[in-house]
């Protein structure tokens, strides 16, 4: 059982809860080691002096901030302790948000949150269900190892999630970095937009991250061992050509009859499929998940509370 890089208490009103942080994803990143060319001899980072060249030992590092080219202020790691951000062992909820409000580009890390003890799992299981019926999310700020971060606290079928937040300075604005943005005004033809929506109605799916996988770090793998054996390597095929703006009806009118083809379903919704999500939206978040447990839908402990409804109700259709 792996152990909680993180301990406290979460506070949600009055209510105290014991907690531990554990972390929800690993890296499966094939990793490869430096090596000379020609041998089989590692190559390993020194730390140097920049003007002398000599290695030089941790404990004779410090940091220093850079005020102007060349002038630094140097900061003691005893300095940088003093002025931590506390030692706080303290989750606070101190309001809930909407999470579909939180644009995706503010998250960073997710962590699954456990209550410390057999007898907090009621309260633990309280605050979970609420959030879940609620569909909100419970924002905080949480020190941890030294750092200060901004989180949001959700609801999961049976597991509350954290996570980590980008402050607002941090979230660049698209329009600062991203060339050749279309005017916030503009607006695309309404034919093609009207075929747009038709191509990805076709397209709909249910999502189920078990569908997909690395297939970079297969090749990379299938690269290793082809070399091994002296094997000819072969490279993926290059990118398609853009779409000319031209011919872009015409793409998009066969690429809808393409995947109505192949027996995709489109997003035609019928009075009783109306009458259906209507019947589905009135029901809690953990109930639509216990429907789609009976009802075997793929990816349902991911989705969010409108996505549970979707997936019902296609599957009744």
């Amino acid at each position: 059982m792996a152990r909680p890089i993180w301990t406290g208490v979460l506070t949600f009103g009055l209510v105290t809860l014991p907690v531990g942080l554990y972390t929800a994803t690993e890296d499966h990143t094939v990793h490869f080691h430096q090596l000379q060319r020609g041998t089989s001899d590692r190559i390993r980072n020194k730390r140097v002096n920049e003007r002398t060249g000599k290695e030089v030992a941790p404990d004779k590092i410090v940091k220093g901030y850079e005020i102007d080219e060349g002038e630094y202020v140097v900061v003691e790691p005893e300095e940088l302790e003093e002025i931590a951000p506390g030692r706080s062992k303290v989750i606070d909820l101190a309001g809930f948000v909407d999470l579909h409000q939180v644009e995706p580009v503010h998250f960073a890390r997710t962590y699954y949150v456990g209550p410390r003890g057999k007898e907090y799992v009621k309260v633990y299981e309280l605050m979970r269900a609420a959030l879940d019926r609620s569909d909100k999310a419970g924002i905080a700020t949480l020190t941890m190892r030294g750092k200060e971060y901004l989180t949001a606290l959700r609801a999961q079928p049976g597991v509350l999630v954290l996570h980590t937040l980008h402050w607002s300075d941090e979230v660049r604005d698209p329009a600062d970095v991203v060339p050749e943005l279309p005017e916030r005004h503009a607006r695309a033809g309404s034919k093609e937009l009207r075929t747009a929506e038709q191509l990805i109605d076709a397209l709909t799916i249910d999502w189920d991250p078990g569908d997909y996988h690395d297939t970079y770090e297969e090749r990379v793998k299938k690269l290793v061992a082809a070399k091994r054996k002296g094997e000819e390597v072969v490279g993926e095929p290059e990118p398609p050509e853009a779409t000319n703006v031209i011919d872009l009806m015409e793409a998009l009118s066969r690429s809808v009859e393409q995947s109505r083809s192949r027996g995709r379903r489109g997003g035609g919704t019928q009075a009783s499929g109306r009458k259906q999500a209507d019947d589905l939206a009135s029901l809690s978040k953990a109930e639509l998940y216990a429907r789609a447990s009976a009802a075997g839908v793929p990816g349902r402990s991911k989705m969010t509370r409108d996505q549970l409804v979707n997936a019902l109700t296609r599957k009744a259709a």
